[in-house]
């Protein structure tokens, strides 16, 4: 992979950047930031920052709580970047002049019934199994920890050291960071990777933004469109990052006028479904998220909304008066092994940074000293090393 000493040599101080970044989503925006940070020229294109998965994500930082059975190359990776955000939030925020919605309340598990009380004590037995620090709280206990749930609620688990951040406020900061390191930025569709003779190494990307495409030229391109770059045109067919779209609705509240109903992320169990509820310090109530495999479809259904209306109202009867503010509906990028793809790819100096399903927000910092490191040519986070995207290559030859 070309250092960034070795791409800054190559451009010459040319028309083009040293790095392209496809993808203006917290991910790509954080990669060309670090970037910038180690002195390398980057443009970021995007038509739209923000408007893909970034900007319908809750925003939580939740390591523990999507912990999974069997995931555990994926646990080591979200607490390693779990573990990074405080210091980077303020980075961030720093750098920005902005808030990013930081929070540090901890996430509690609630069961409903009886039949969500036998699943949440699974779940805890789960998490004692993986050494994940969950504390058991009776009925009561929850209740006193937030009084707006319903009355019913038999039991919890508090994972005190889960955070949240607002992804909106975070993209907005992340791109004024950008900009104060010199990161340049061009809205528009990149219509392919541009390669060099034979195919095999990038050369720019092409963009589709008038009726004569324009080319950026680039000794490295970083892929970071989520779930579109597995369509990106100019690539190899061994080099697509085999990332698909996994819908998720989400529906955006706002608690009723004085002291808020919820404080602390929620995640209920409620008669078996699912459904988290996100706080924000203005008053915004963050309500998810179906998964559905719908490929493209990006509308808002009755159904979805009525899910997660349903649950959210029977977890905490007070928000029948919460003003709907938005429902919205976004594509995650999803991979065939769920771990997300970070690291250099088969194609000489292209760079993959997409995948990252339900973790994207999670993920941002580690994903974007992992970028910096592989343009380096330096060593990656050693948690990161499972995420290698040339993982999938002998399956598709």
């Amino acid at each position: 992979m070309t250092t960034l000493t070795a791409a800054s040599s190559a451009r010459g101080g040319g028309a083009g950047p040293d790095v392209a970044v496809v993808g203006g989503g917290a991910i790509g925006l954080a990669s060309a930031w670090r970037l910038a940070q180690r002195g390398a020229a980057v443009t970021v294109i995007d038509p739209d920052l923000g408007g893909g998965a970034s900007g319908v994500a809750a925003g939580m930082l939740a390591p523990v709580t999507e912990a999974r059975m069997g995931e555990e190359a994926l646990l080591r990776l979200n607490l390693a970047s779990w573990a990074r955000w405080p210091s980077f939030a303020a980075e961030v925020e720093g750098a920005a002049g902005a808030a990013i919605g930081f929070r540090a309340d901890g996430t509690l598990v609630v069961a409903l019934d009886a039949d969500d009380r036998v699943a949440l004590d699974e779940l805890a037995a789960r998490h004692r199994a993986m050494g994940l620090d969950v504390t058991p709280l009776r009925g009561r206990e929850v209740r006193r920890l937030e009084p707006g749930l319903a009355p019913g609620v038999r039991a919890g688990l508090l994972a005190a050291a889960e955070r949240s951040v607002d992804p909106p406020a975070l993209v907005d900061a992340l791109r004024r960071a950008a900009t104060a390191a010199g990161v340049a930025f061009v809205a528009a569709e990149v219509k392919e990777v541009a390669t060099g003779p034979g195919r095999e190494r990038v050369a720019g990307v092409v963009l589709a933004d008038s009726a004569v495409p324009r080319r950026i030229d680039a000794a490295t391109v970083v892929l970071a469109a989520g779930c579109r770059s597995a369509g990106m045109a100019g690539l190899p067919e061994a080099t697509a990052p085999p990332v698909r779209p996994v819908k998720g609705e989400i529906v955006t509240l706002r608690q009723p006028p004085g002291a808020p109903l919820i404080t602390h992320t929620v995640r209920g169990l409620v008669h078996g479904f699912t459904v988290y509820l996100v706080p924000r310090a203005d008053g915004r109530l963050i309500v998810g998220a179906t998964v559905q495999e719908r490929g493209w479809d990006t509308r808002v259904t009755a159904g979805g909304a009525y899910e997660l209306l349903r649950d959210a109202l029977v977890l905490v009867p007070g928000l029948d008066d919460a003003e709907l503010v938005t429902v919205r509906a976004g594509l995650r990028p999803g991979t065939p092994d769920d771990l997300p793809l970070i690291g250099p790819s088969p194609l000489d100096g292209l760079v993959v940074a997409t995948g990252h399903y339900r973790n994207g927000i999670l993920l941002t910092p580690i994903t974007a000293e992992a970028v910096a490191a592989v343009v380096a040519g330096e060593p990656l986070p050693p948690e990161v090393a499972v995420c290698d995207p040339r993982r999938f290559e002998e399956v598709r030859v």
